[in-house]
């Protein structure tokens, strides 16, 4: 038994075990260029960190006047992504050797993402953390997405976890505040390092200022027990 007993680790997937961000900035970026908005800037994606891609196509359908339903702009870029997901994403070497760590303990680990079932898929096999986590859940299949809770409280309830036994991994502050309306505490690993203030963050139980950067699997661990 390990000294970590009772507790389940949900992973919020992209920024906070995987860097994808840069892959949906270039699906977006591509989707917009085809629809003639050529000069879309990652610090304009930056905004969107956290929030869904159809809620972003939403925002920059209105923001730049196309005329193209937003499921449509939302099955390009998902095509795109999905391309760009199976071949080039990279997951962080301390989350890696994090979830290695909980997987030779035995702790229940779900991931809980706002990407689709699809997306999840080719990033947990082209990153081959399939193997160790088998429990998905994507807001896809949930009434809301974050910053709601329902991602987190399915997550549990496949676990067969309380909520209160459940700590979160999240990168951005939607996510941050989605884990403490579940009622589970939270490690906070903010993405955009410049929102690191967000009063959503002030909730976690754990709080890494310098993102990535600062993140230690074994820290983490230590901090768990």
């Amino acid at each position: 038994m390990s000294n970590l007993g009772g507790l389940s680790v949900i992973f919020d997937l992209d920024g906070t075990l995987v860097d994808s961000e840069p892959n949906y900035y270039e699906a977006t970026r591509q989707t917009l260029a085809e629809h003639g908005v050529p000069d879309f800037t990652w610090s304009q994606h930056e905004r969107f960190v956290g929030i869904s891609t159809q809620e972003t196509l939403a925002l920059l359908k209105e923001r730049y006047g196309l005329k193209t339903p937003v499921e449509e702009l939302l099955a390009e870029t998902n095509s795109h992504y999905l391309a760009l997901a199976r071949t080039a994403t990279h997951a962080y070497p301390e989350m890696r050797k994090f979830v290695e760590l909980l997987a030779a303990e035995g702790v229940p680990m779900a991931v809980a993402s706002g990407s689709s079932p699809e997306a999840i898929e080719a990033i947990l096999t082209g990153t081959g953390l399939d193997a160790v986590l088998r429990t998905v859940v994507s807001a896809d299949e949930v009434a809301q997405g974050k910053p709601a809770p329902d991602v987190f409280l399915e997550a549990a309830r496949r676990l067969g976890a309380a909520p209160a036994d459940c700590v979160v991994l999240e990168d951005a502050a939607p996510g941050a505040a989605a884990a403490h309306a579940a009622g589970m505490r939270c490690i906070a690993i903010p993405y955009v390092t410049a929102q690191a203030d967000a009063l959503e963050f002030a909730t976690a139980g754990l709080l890494l200022r310098g993102g990535q950067a600062e993140f230690s699997a074994r820290a983490a661990y230590d901090w768990l027990t």
